[in-house]
């Protein structure tokens, strides 16, 4: 893609970004390694999803410990795992799985669920899925050939421990926007998410943003794809006009 990009005449900087002033006709861009004037900004920094910040979670990432179903839910064919969270995105994830994966156990901090009661419903009615109440996820454990081997979990009440033989962990508690350089500067969504209109216009004129940045609902590379495509025709068409 970036040979692509590049064959087109765009010319990539690796620089960090440390601050931004949006002035309309001549954004400035600075970073750590010089400034930059421009007309027009795409925005597309994306998300992170939250994490535990567990023991084991680091060191098993990409090797047991996942933050998408769909990415490697197929990885998992006839193995058991384990979804943290109880929200839409946990119960939606935890049902995906059961496509692939013979249990799923769902852990969740509370004694009922967040997620809507037809979410709910397709999770409780499921035998592949048990739920693990008044819970959270200690500490991953495996080892350095195998990965996952299972999580250590307490039960919040209680304190008392026990340990799911699992050979995956997914996260599903939430993301957070990539959006702390642009804040007091664009307006954001109570999540911290920019908010655009249906042409990624935010409310500055010539800034622009798509993908995950300003998308909490999808959160995938064919629709971030789309938005940035979108973005990148607009700010086209805005400097065109701009230069009237």
């Amino acid at each position: 893609m970036r040979q692509q990009a590049e064959h087109f005449g765009a010319i990539i900087k690796y620089h960090e970004v440390t601050n931004i002033e949006f002035q309309p006709g001549a954004h400035r861009i600075i970073t750590d390694q010089g400034e930059y004037t421009t007309k027009a900004v795409i925005i597309s920094t994306g998300s992170s999803p939250r994490l535990l910040n567990i023991p084991g979670e680091d060191t098993f990432f990409g090797r047991g410990v996942s933050t998408c179903a769909t990415c490697d839910g197929a990885f998992y064919k006839d193995r058991k795992v384990v979804v943290v969270g109880g929200g839409d995105s946990a119960v939606e994830e935890g049902t995906f799985l059961t496509r692939f994966a013979s249990h799923v156990w769902i852990v969740h901090r509370r004694d009922e669920l967040r997620a809507s009661k037809i979410m709910q419903d397709r999770a409780l009615n499921n035998p592949k899925v048990e739920l693990i109440w008044n819970s959270k996820v200690q500490e991953v454990l495996g080892d350095g050939q195998t990965g996952v081997t299972g999580v250590r979990v307490s039960q919040i009440k209680t304190n008392e421990e026990t340990i799911l033989e699992a050979d995956g962990l997914f996260i599903a508690i939430g993301h957070i926007p990539n959006t702390q350089l642009f804040e007091g500067k664009i307006d954001l969504d109570e999540q911290g998410y920019i908010l655009t209109d249906r042409r990624q216009h935010t409310n500055v004129a010539g800034v622009f943003a798509g993908g995950d940045v300003q998308d909490h609902v999808f959160r995938q590379a064919i629709t971030a794809s789309g938005t940035g495509c979108a973005a990148a025709m607009e700010a086209e068409k805005y400097i065109a006009e701009l230069e009237g």
